[in-house]
């Protein structure tokens, strides 16, 4: 039996195709994502090369938005988080192994990030708190909330309103999920006017695969917000349930704007 032949890798350095900026390493590393039209033709790679992108939170959600991002050529990541690894994140947050417990996980998923991506710069960084929050966004193009608690994503929410920034925001809770990209005019409090019952994972409980199933469509959004490419979800939630393997789309209604209603199943 023979070995399969493997098929040369597409020629991106050919005349007919500019890269501004991106070297032959980089035109190999991600090859297989310029080979897609839409983010060849839009110029995506450049844009998302370019810009900087603030991870809140360093657990179930924001482990796959950090290796997603790196592994996808984002210029520079910022991860803040105060949280240790714990034995019980390991079903889930997948960017830690058992020799991090009781290590920082901003720091190592940092690091993990940096060892995927050498071409991305990594930064991690304190928890997010009234004190530093202006400071932190301020130095992002794209803000991502992959927090558990109300109180820090009201202030997500409402610094981002300030400095007219988008934010990608995701939940993941016990077998569901939802996922929204929010603006200064259609954001959190909208969606939720009051704080919810602000569960944790370690109080409701989560199967393994569903963090990382939102945490992978937040860096999906995140790419197509900072791309230009396709129909990121703005002004729409996305929900899934994972018993049942029922997605759906809803548009949410802005301030002024029609009632919501549901665009799939």
């Amino acid at each position: 039996m023979t070995d399969p032949v493997r098929p040369p890798d597409p020629d991106l350095t050919s005349p007919g195709l500019t890269h501004s900026g991106l070297t032959r390493t980089e035109l190999r590393r991600y090859s297989r994502q310029l080979l897609v039209p839409e983010w060849l033709d839009a110029g995506a790679q450049e844009r998302v090369r370019a810009a900087s992108v603030l991870v809140v939170g360093a657990g179930g959600l924001g482990g796959p938005v950090c290796v997603a991002l790196a592994g996808a050529g984002v210029g520079r990541l910022i991860i803040a988080d105060d949280d240790t690894v714990d034995l019980s994140n390991l079903h889930r947050q997948t960017q830690f192994t058992l020799g991090d417990v009781g290590r920082a996980k901003a720091a190592v998923t940092a690091a993990r990030a940096q060892a995927i991506n050498p071409f991305v710069a990594v930064q991690a960084a304190p928890r997010l708190n009234a004190a530093n929050v202006h400071a932190l966004l301020a130095q992002a193009d794209l803000i991502i909330d992959a927090t558990d608690n109300f109180e820090t994503r009201y202030l997500i929410a409402d610094t981002c309103a300030a400095l007219g920034r988008e934010w990608v925001w995701g939940a993941a809770s016990g077998t569901s999920g939802m996922v929204s990209v929010f603006g200064p005019h259609l954001g959190l409090r909208q969606l939720f006017p009051e704080a919810g019952d602000d569960l944790s994972c370690d109080e409701s409980g989560v199967i393994g695969p569903v963090p990382a199933v939102v945490g992978n469509l937040m860096a999906l959004e995140a790419l197509k917000v900072l791309g230009g490419v396709g129909e990121p979800l703005r002004g729409r939630l996305w929900t899934f349930d994972a018993l049942s393997a029922r997605t759906r789309t809803l548009n949410l209604r802005p301030p002024t704007g029609p009632a919501a209603g549901e665009e799939g199943g």
